[in-house]
């Protein structure tokens, strides 16, 4: 997808930023639908639901399993269960499971009993006019009783998120490493002056890990155990050892190997090239005053698969920049959609698009 200033959406049209003293029910949520997980944020409890954007549908009509639970059978299911994530790159890929998931998962946080409530949903900035638009057909239409839907730009919200005051002249540079895209945003005065969304995140360095321990030790293992590898390898701080369980190539038969953090770096360290390579363009066509901002500040790293080991080196090495992580990266979209929730003077920062108001 490509690079470019954001002034206007794709349809031509300015989105039309809600009024400032538009109130929000008592009963509202954040929503960040993410590629491997949907984070909730429930202005009752002030709390924010993590789990796996996954369903189980048995027999093609039967609601099986959501969430963590659906998560657990992937990979091991029989034919008549189909376990599939429905987003991909970023948006809504399959909108009938897509509406099932979200009411399921409203129905936990509201006790069963669905009640009329304000939604605030995070969208992707380099969407098509259909792709957005399937943000808001989803809620409406997911039988949640939505009293309104808006929308709010992700990467504004991840800069909230990580408590920037976006609405300052203060410009400012995100990159969001998720598990099916990275987004690379310049952030100025409430808007994106900037941005790029990449086909690259968690999942590919997944399949980068299968393809290694495929190559080194003739062996085969699931997209599901090269997750829990990398998952890993980031929480050992770069030090330590994960056994795995696959299939020999060789013999066919089951078997177990070690592999160490170093092994799963390097396989990984292509994929952090491109990231750097891509954060380097958005630099070089950023204008100069905000340029010396992010000099000043640094860029900032945040989503699931920004923990990886070694990723945040080679961004400080390629850029030249020093590089902040998010305190929380699988949180900080909801915690962003909180702060537009509650408080007023973010309250514009959330919109409508034409032809989507009632």
């Amino acid at each position: 997808m490509g690079l470019f200033f954001k002034s206007k959406n794709k349809t031509g049209a300015m989105p039309r930023p809600v009024q400032e003293d538009l109130g929000v029910s008592g009963n509202a949520y954040g929503i960040d639908l993410g590629t491997s997980n949907i984070k909730i944020f429930n202005s009752q409890t002030g709390k924010i639901k993590v789990a796996k954007n996954m369903i189980a549908i048995q027999n093609r009509k039967l609601l099986f399993a959501y969430g963590d639970a659906a998560y657990e059978m992937y990979e091991k299911a029989p034919a008549s269960i189909k376990v599939s994530r429905p987003i991909n790159y970023g948006v809504i890929a399959d909108i009938n499971n897509m509406e099932q998931l979200l009411q399921s998962f409203l129905r936990d946080e509201q006790r069963g009993v669905l009640r009329p409530a304000d939604f605030f949903i995070a969208v992707p900035t380099d969407v098509t006019e259909v792709e957005r638009r399937a943000f808001y057909d989803l809620v409406r239409d997911a039988g949640v009783k939505a009293r309104r839907v808006m929308g709010v730009e992700k990467a504004i919200a991840d800069g909230l998120g990580l408590g920037i005051d976006v609405k300052n002249s203060q410009g400012c540079m995100i990159v969001d490493i998720g598990f099916d895209t990275t987004e690379i945003s310049i952030l100025s005065l409430g808007g994106i002056v900037l941005s790029k969304l990449l086909k690259t995140g968690g999942h590919v360095f997944d399949q980068a890990i299968v393809t290694a321990v495929r190559r080194e030790y003739n062996l085969v293992i699931g997209m599901k155990t090269a997750e829990a590898v990398r998952l890993s390898s980031h929480s050992q701080g770069g030090r330590g050892t994960t056994v795995v369980y696959g299939r020999d190539i060789v013999t066919g038969l089951p078997v177990e190997r070690i592999l160490s953090s170093e092994f799963v770096e390097k396989s990984l360290e292509e994929h952090f090239s491109g990231i750097a390579d891509q954060v380097h363009v958005i630099l070089e066509r950023t204008p100069p005053e905000l340029s010396a901002d992010i000099y000043r500040h640094g860029l900032f790293i945040t989503g699931g698969a920004c923990q990886e080991e070694g990723l945040a080196q080679k961004l400080q090495e390629e850029c030249r920049l020093d590089v902040n992580m998010a305190d929380a990266p699988v949180n900080t979209v909801a915690i962003g959609l909180s702060q537009v929730i509650r408080k007023k003077q973010y309250r514009n920062l959330a919109y409508t698009i034409e032809g989507l108001a009632e």
